[in-house]
């Protein structure tokens, strides 16, 4: 088909279109005659015109036979219908053209009759607002006329506001909520500047414009009436003050207005109406409470109104959704959380400004939680609303609970609480399934945990101040002793399945690390601050006056320094224990491949700290009991005892890594690093042993001597392992140390070592290398056929 043909195509589907259109155009005016006689009873009906539908506009002259037959199929509409199985056709451009038209029309409908007319009443009200301040500067007339007229004024525009109301709807309710705007600007004006009306009267005609205001809001069902007429008032006090600092009425005002659209929110959810009231009412009541500081002059003033306040917007904020028993959103949660945080720390701010309520702090904070507890318990008994409701309302009460443990109390006791709380949340949020209780358990667990790391913080200053405190009998460790039972509870709770899925998935899985991390640190560390405890208990009562009589400017006081490095080794005998039976209850009981991993790497550290600064310390130990020149204490051969015991749990901590890894708790096999453990700290043991044993027999100069020997003995013990348990990783690190060896005697020990001890040394290593050639020679079948076999 060439281009001419598809033009004669395009014409005749254009031709069609376009008379398609004119029957369309026809049918809706028809529709529109009698949907208007329908709307007029009375008048005679119109008949609509037969529409006569399109008919399909013949092919232009000299159109191909193949453009003829396109155009013959395309369907023909059967009264104002399309065929079935078709699609209607595309709208032409003068569619398009109406449809923006009625788009500009509709913008133009809004600005012209609906936001002209609002701002329209806005500005006469501040243009009246300002004239008056005017004539009130100047003293143009009197006050009782600037009254008179005021009130004129409100009362004419809202009689032409109901007049206007059968056909304006809406340019009448925007009237209206002007005229109730203006009765208030009068109101204001005549008590609180010209006194020309009592106190009593002033507030009961506000209590009238409010419920009016109520009622016309309802009645039009326009929540412009409310905003400009309520929330607008909100401007009187600041158009027309005059610095006098009225506190009290400007309040009193302000609490008139927020009762007023309390009202309407048990008939209407105008949610912007209430934000705008609840954000003023607070930015108002907050710049005036903190600008004034300290100043305690409106302490019961601003206790009063700051209550009064949060009452009024947390039963607003809950009224219409309980009428009407719908389920709270994410914004109603929301209002709830700022309006009780906001309330709270304001009456904080003040009791805590004034030297005499500062005791009623923990009070204030409790009687928070009652009110929340109070709200909870008439919602649950009355069934006023949605479980999810209830649920964050007796949150609040915990919460605040929580707030005023701390704020009341101090010490273990905060811990003890929070920690018990956490775990009741925890069990109440996975067992009964109530997700809130869950999530409000996560921030506990851990500020239970801090409350607890700052105990520990506590008990150092203690210490540091000279303070004896008993062991295991103290605040200290029943603090601990609830907290890790507390802990233990929550562990088995999350090891349970749950039916309900969890809403935080990523908490539950912080949770499943934190809690027994959190257990195992607390359990190790609470044991060993009672051990440090004792030891420098005792390390008190050993302090002597060397000098009774002198002045206290000259008092030279003595301690037994000994007990300081025998808690250090009691302390490495209880983590070594520690140690070993968490491998232990992890290999029998437990079984729990995470926890064998995380074992594992405690052990580590464990035998390195040991070998490294365990063993340095009991060698202080030795030295202290050896050359102990201080005639105020005796030593006693228990340091030397101690080394023993402290060695026993070393080895007790290797059996244990041994069963770890045979227990098939580890993933991967670690048989060669566990060799070089094992084997490197037998190494450790036995050389600290033997400079040990020297000392002890005042052979002090001979450990260079005896270290050579004893490594090369060694060395020559690590290759016959190797060559037994067919091992190359003993064989090589057996040469290793004895290239160590080596080093060691060429470079250290010549230097120092007298002839006949270097022939000793010399001979010896001598020796010990031909016995490890001829070893390697007897064996060398054996390496080669392991190295067949791995190739």
């Amino acid at each position: 088909m060439d281009n001419s043909e598809k033009l004669n195509l395009l014409l005749v589907k254009l031709e069609n279109l376009l008379l398609r259109q004119q029957g369309f155009e026809a049918e809706i005016k028809a529709l529109r005659d009698e949907i208007k006689a329908m709307q007029s009873p009375g008048t005679a009906p119109i008949h609509s015109q037969t529409v006569n539908h399109p008919v399909i506009a013949p092919p232009p002259r000299n159109t191909p036979p193949s453009v003829a037959a396109q155009n013959s199929a395309i369907p023909k509409p059967i009264s104002g219908t399309f065929p079935p199985n078709t699609n209607p056709p595309q709208p032409n451009f003068s569619d398009r053209f109406k449809r923006e038209n009625m788009v500009k029309s509709d913008f133009e409908k809004f600005i012209g009759e609906n936001l002209i007319s609002k701002i329209g009443i806005l500005i006469l009200i501040i243009g009246v607002a300002i004239g008056a301040k005017y004539a009130i500067d100047h003293e143009m007339i009197s006050p009782l006329t600037r009254i008179v007229l005021g009130y004129a004024m409100g009362a004419g525009l809202m009689a032409f506001a109901i007049k206007l109301k059968a056909k304006y709807d809406n340019f009448s309710a925007v009237l209206v909520s002007g005229a109730i705007a203006i009765m208030y600007f009068i109101t204001y004006a005549a008590y609180d500047f010209y006194s020309l009306i009592p106190q009593a009267l002033a507030f009961g005609l506000m209590v009238v414009f409010t419920s009016f205001t109520v009622v016309a809001a309802i009645k039009y069902n326009k929540q412009v009436i409310a905003h400009i007429g309520l929330v607008g008032a909100y401007a009187v006090p600041f158009l027309l003050s005059d610095g006098s600092g009225k506190v009290g009425v400007l309040f009193t005002y302000m609490a008139i207005i927020n009762i007023g659209i309390l009202i309407l929110s048990f008939k209407k959810y105008w949610k912007p109406l209430f934000y705008a009231s609840f954000s003023l009412t607070w930015i108002i009541f907050l710049s005036w409470r903190l600008d004034l500081s300290s100043d305690n002059h409106f302490f019961g003033l601003s206790i009063l109104f700051s209550a009064l306040f949060f009452i009024i917007f947390y039963i607003t904020n809950l009224a219409y959704k309980i009428s009407k028993k719908e389920i709270f959103g994410l914004s109603d949660v929301v209002i709830i959380l700022l309006n009780s945080f906001i309330y709270y720390g304001i009456g904080y701010f003040i009791l805590s400004e004034n030297k005499n309520s500062v005791e009623l702090l923990g009070l204030f904070t409790l009687v928070n939680a009652v009110i929340h507890f109070i709200v909870s318990l008439i919602i649950y008994k009355k069934e006023l609303a949605d479980r999810n409701l209830f649920y964050l309302i007796l949150a609040m009460v915990i919460t605040f609970i929580t707030m005023a443990v701390p704020v009341q109390l101090n010490g273990g006791w905060v811990t003890i609480f929070w920690t018990v709380e956490a775990a009741i949340l925890f069990y109440l949020g996975r067992v009964k399934l109530i997700a809130i209780y869950e999530k409000l358990s996560f921030p506990l667990i851990f500020l239970a945990f801090f409350s607890l790391l700052q105990d520990w913080t506590t008990y150092y200053d203690v210490y540091f101040g000279s303070e004896v405190i008993t062991p295991i009998l103290n605040v200290g460790f029943l603090t601990a002793v609830i907290f890790i039972a507390s802990f233990i509870w929550m562990f088995s709770i999350s090891k349970k399945e749950t039916e309900k899925s969890a809403e935080w998935i990523w908490m539950r899985q912080i949770l499943s690390y934190s809690i027994p991390s959190i257990l195992l640190l607390v359990i190790y560390v609470t044991f060993r601050l009672e051990i440090s405890k004792h030891f420098n208990n005792l390390f008190e009562l050993t302090k002597i006056n060397t000098n009774p009589g002198a002045k206290s400017s000259y008092v030279d006081f003595q301690y037994n320094y000994n007990y300081e490095q025998l808690k250090t080794a009691w302390i490495y005998i209880y983590t070594l224990f520690f140690a070993s039976a968490l491998t232990y209850l992890n290999i029998k009981k437990l079984k729990n491949g995470e926890l064998a991993v995380t074992s594992l790497v405690i052990n580590l550290i464990i035998v390195v700290a040991f070998l490294t600064h365990g063993l340095y310390n009991l060698s202080e130990l030795r030295d202290a009991y050896l050359f102990h020149e201080n005639k105020y204490f005796n030593i006693s051969s228990f340091n030397i005892g101690i080394r023993y015991l402290s060695l026993a749990f070393f080895a007790l901590l290797i059996v244990q890594c041994y069963k770890l890894m045979k227990s098939g708790l580890l993933k991967r096999n670690f048989k060669t690093m566990f060799d070089y453990l094992l084997y490197l700290s037998i190494l450790w043991i036995i050389s600290s042993e033997l400079i040990n044993i020297l000392e002890l027999a005042e052979l002090d100069g001979s450990y260079k001597l005896g270290l050579s020997i004893l490594w090369g003995v060694y060395s020559l013990f690590l290759i016959s392992k190797g060559l037994a348990k067919n091992k190359k990783h003993l064989r090589i690190g057996a040469m290793v140390l004895f290239g160590i060896t080596l080093i060691k005697l060429f470079v250290y020990d010549i230097a120092y070592l007298s002839t006949i001890s270097k022939t000793i040394v010399f001979v010896s290593l001598g020796i010990l290398l031909l016995i490890i050639s001829f070893l390697y020679n007897k064996y060398k079948h054996l390496i080669i056929d392991d190295v067949e076999v791995k190739n």
